[in-house]
Formats: C-alpha cells, sequence, structure tokens
C-alpha cells in the first residue's frame, strides 16, 4: 500500500526512507509530548474537580476561573501566551536574584502548556464524574469504617472512571492533535517534520498525508485501548441493569 502512494505521488522509496528517521523521530516527539502533557493534565483535572466541588468557596472561585478562562481563550493564544510569559517570569526571577540568563526547554515548556490547558477540560470532566457517582457508595465506605484516601481509590474513582472514560478519551483524542501547535515555540514534532520533509522534496501533499495517517494510527490505538478500559470499569453494571 505504501509503495502505491508512493508511486501515486511520483516519491520514491528511496526518497522516503531518507526522510524517515526525521519522521520517525518527530512522531516519537509528538508521542513524549502528548503522554506526559496527559499526565499533567490529569492531575490538575482531579485538582481542579475537588476544588470546584470543595464546600470552601476559597477553593472553588479560582477553580472556576480556572476553566472559564482557558475554556474560552484558543490554544494557539495561550500557548503563546503562556509559553512568553512562563520565559518572561523566569527571565526577571534570574535578573533578581543575579543568576545568569535560564532558557526554558522548549519540551519541557510544551508539555507544561499543553497540561495546563487541557487541565482545565479534564477538570470538568471529573467533575461531572464525580457528581455520577452515587452518594450511597461514600456513605457505605464510611459506615465500614474506610478513610478518606482508601475511599477514593477503591470506591470513587473506580466509579467515577466509569463515567468519566468517554470524556477522557475525547480530552485526549484532542490533545494529541493539538500537539501540532508545538512547532510555534521550536519542537520538531510530527507535523514539522513532515513539513520539513515536504519542502525539501517538493512533496508537501504526500508528507503531509502521511502525517495525517501516523496520527490516525495512533487515534485508532487509542480507541482501541479506551474501549478495553470502558469495559474493564463497566464490569457488572450490564449484569445489575438486566
Amino acid at each position: 500500500m505504501i509503495e502505491n502512494v508512493l508511486e501515486a505521488t511520483g516519491l520514491s522509496a528511496l526518497s522516503f526512507y531518507g526522510f524517515g528517521p526525521l519522521l520517525l523521530k518527530g512522531t516519537w516527539m509528538t508521542l513524549q509530548l502528548s503522554l506526559l502533557s496527559l499526565v499533567v493534565s490529569v492531575v490538575l483535572g482531579l485538582v481542579g474537580a475537588s476544588a470546584k466541588l470543595s464546600p470552601l468557596r476559597v477553593l472553588r472561585l479560582p477553580a472556576q476561573l480556572y476553566t472559564t478562562l482557558i475554556r474560552g481563550v484558543p490554544d494557539l493564544v495561550l500557548m503563546l501566551l503562556i509559553f512568553y510569559s512562563l520565559q518572561t517570569w523566569l527571565t526577571e526571577l534570574t535578573k533578581y536574584i543575579g543568576w545568569d540568563y535560564v532558557e526554558i526547554d522548549p519540551f519541557a515548556a510544551g508539555v507544561i502548556t499543553l497540561g495546563f490547558i487541557y487541565g482545565a477540560y479534564f477538570t470538568e470532566t471529573f467533575r461531572g464524574a464525580l457528581l455520577a457517582v452515587p452518594k450511597g457508595q461514600a456513605e457505605a465506605a464510611i459506615a465500614y469504617g474506610l478513610g478518606r484516601s482508601q475511599r477514593f481509590f477503591l470506591i470513587s474513582f473506580p466509579l467515577m472512571m466509569r463515567f468519566a472514560l468517554p470524556g477522557i478519551g475525547n480530552n485526549w483524542l484532542v490533545l494529541l492533535k493539538a500537539t501540532a501547535l508545538v512547532s510555534i515555540i521550536g519542537l520538531a514534532d510530527l507535523v514539522k517534520a513532515a513539513q520539513d520533509a515536504g519542502k525539501s522534496t517538493f512533496q508537501l501533499f504526500f508528507f503531509l498525508v502521511l502525517a495525517g495517517l501516523v496520527y490516525l494510527f495512533i487515534t485508532t490505538v487509542s480507541n482501541c485501548i479506551l474501549r478495553r478500559l470502558s469495559r474493564k470499569y463497566s464490569a457488572g453494571s450490564r449484569e445489575a441493569l438486566q
């Protein structure tokens, strides 16, 4: 199939494989960035959801402001603002302390930026999932003498995941595609690698289609994993409804 595509685009296998290492490196960069950003997003999402459900107003208001601001501003604008703001703040801090100039690593900046942005979406996903957990489950756990952490990890978290997985899957797929924005801060992700290869060979269309197929493959594998997780966390629920 690949050979047919190569012949249709007029690009030989030799020239394609010549850019193979560049494309593989870009794909690996995209995967690392996506997975690490997902971890940051999930952590922020759990913290944000807990804050929004807290009875304390001092916790609810910042969490509400966070989700409202992030979801209301385009990702590209947020990425530029956060990346350059971090660099500016770091420069001012080092100047105040008297240290030498420190430049933020673009990869670390990309992970923090994407994690911070999509943490707002995960906050709403987890908040809705936690609200969907029957209160009687927590009350029963308290009656059995389980502590707060035990109630969360043994009762609330597994039940919450049953309701949160559809939203988690959607957020993950959007996050994966959003990694294409990191090229603006100097990272050589899959899209940047495809652009460079296409411009070098005057076959930009071919390499962009190839990049799209790689994204499609990753999302297909992700959907398979998400279906497995959904079956795992839904075990017993179908039988209970019958």
